[in-house]
């Protein structure tokens, strides 16, 4: 026995026409969902950020450290050495100059790392704008 194909509905404009409560509330379904992945992200450049900060941090402890020790065993080495020459107060004096040097050179590339840094999700707040201006004005 064969079955018998469905009846057709009335395709009329009342049929397919939406009311303007239902088309509202589309319009504020996707702009919702529009907005959730806007803030989504956000914490996505924020959480990059994040991490850019987290190892320029990781970059002035490393060159802190290391800096220490450098400057611990070299500097009783130059200044052992510096001692058959010179009294012994210069050498120190002279050693400990030049390891001043060194940490204001090394404090200066953290510095200019840590600047790369964005406090802002930049691009969200552009398409934030942008979704602002078109939700203003639909039509351009």
């Amino acid at each position: 026995m064969t079955s018998m194909p469905p009846t057709p509905t009335p395709a009329g404009p009342q049929a397919q026409d939406k009311s303007v409560g239902q088309l509202l509330s589309v319009i504020t379904s996707d702009l919702q969902t529009l907005f959730r992945q806007e803030v989504e992200l956000a914490k996505a450049e924020v959480k990059e950020e994040a991490t850019k900060a987290g190892k320029a941090a990781g970059m002035y402890g490393g060159a802190g450290f290391a800096g220490y020790m450098v400057l611990l065993f070299l500097s009783l080495a130059a200044v052992l050495g510096l001692s058959n020459v010179m009294d012994g107060g210069w050498a120190a004096l002279i050693v400990t100059a030049v390891w001043a040097v060194v940490a204001a050179v090394l404090y200066q590339r953290g510095r200019t790392e840590m600047r790369t840094v964005s406090p802002k999700p930049e691009r969200t707040v552009e398409t934030m704008k942008e979704n602002a201006e078109w939700a203003r004005h639909p039509t351009k």
